[in-house]
């Protein structure tokens, strides 16, 4: 297969996870373990430091210094000390890992958030809305239109040259950076795309894999050009997820895995209620730890999605999850001017 994104195995993940699984006794107030989760529901941001056994709501302390307005929000992006979510009351930031925030922009809408891997260095960021694309040089203070305008933008990838968003009217590519995009390719039905993947050779091996809203996985060789169909028809998916060889997918119906580059699937366990996010918070080291982000709460595998229980905020509406330190993969990108 052309598009896998990784070279590595799976074998001993059972003993990597019992490794690199945080302590379950909570850390003292203040304290940020190895690893750390952040999940977005109704009720506010929330945040866990202990593998998902206990979960802490961290609005801020005073209505100055708090999330207020930020209303849904679908996307949370840790970068070290600092956390930056956006929903649809705007961007902000918190500059000491979720004590406190404070208001960066106005933008209204904001379902997706990419960043430069050193913004020290290279301040530019995106927003992707329920309107378009945005483009920030200064990290987020000020946004300017981009020619994306008029389409929900769900997901960003950019991993040199081409940009690559899952939106309303399908996959669109740019090669400039966001000047000019080319229209949905060939084979996928029109309309939203709510999940994207792209393999880590994308440059020079333009594989990826897309779910649009009407049902199953569709996969092109091109960067986007033409599109085949991948499997998984008459399932909902709200997420992909490339982990080595394997290309799983979290559906309504649960978890599905494919060994195969989407030929066959394999369905593992089940959770309860409709997906938005899939998170391997240790990849690529691990695969059998994993949570699943649902319109009823999260829920947590540990053997690699055969089986999955309860981990947190039930019967909510939980609309993203993510995790500090973030999964190797988002470790090595770097956004190119």
């Amino acid at each position: 297969m052309r598009g896998r994104s990784a070279f590595f195995l799976l074998g001993p993940l059972a003993a990597l996870a019992v490794a690199q699984e945080p302590s379950r006794d909570a850390p003292p107030p203040g304290v940020v373990t190895s690893l750390t989760l952040f999940a977005r529901a109704p009720s506010g941001l929330w945040r866990t430091r202990d593998w998902g056994g206990r979960w802490e709501r961290i609005e801020g302390p005073t209505s100055a210094r708090r999330l207020d307005g930020l209303g849904a929000a679908r996307a949370i992006v840790p970068l070290g000390p600092q956390v930056w979510v956006g929903g649809d009351g705007g961007l902000f930031v918190s500059a000491d890992f979720g004590e406190t925030w404070e208001p960066r922009s106005t933008t209204l809408g904001i379902r997706s958030l990419l960043f430069s891997h050193w913004p020290q260095s290279d301040p530019t960021a995106f927003a992707g809305t329920s309107s378009g694309m945005l483009r920030s040089a200064d990290l987020g203070r000020t946004f300017k239109p981009t020619p994306l305008t008029g389409t929900l933008v769900n997901r960003m990838e950019w991993p040199g040259p081409a940009l690559v968003l899952a939106t309303g009217q399908g996959v669109l590519v740019s090669a400039d950076s966001g000047q000019t995009f080319t229209g949905a390719g060939e084979g996928m039905p029109s309309g939203e795309v709510r999940a994207l993947v792209l393999s880590s050779f994308f440059p020079v091996d333009p594989v990826m894999f897309a779910a649009p809203a009407g049902g199953g996985v569709f996969r092109s060789g091109d960067g986007g050009k033409t599109w085949t169909r991948a499997g998984l028809e008459g399932e909902t998916v709200g997420d992909l997820v490339w982990l080595g060889p394997f290309l799983y997918a979290a559906a309504e119906g649960g978890l599905f895995r494919s060994e195969d580059a989407g030929r066959n699937w394999t369905r593992l366990g089940s959770y309860e209620g409709r997906p938005a996010r899939l998170l391997f918070p240790l990849a690529p080291a691990a695969g059998l730890e994993a949570f699943v982000a649902t319109d009823r709460g999260i829920f947590r595998t540990t053997d690699g999605g055969q089986r999955f229980h309860p981990a947190g905020l039930p019967g909510q509406d939980v609309l993203t999850i993510a995790t500090f330190p973030p999964p190797e993969p988002l470790l090595g990108r770097k956004i190119r001017r």
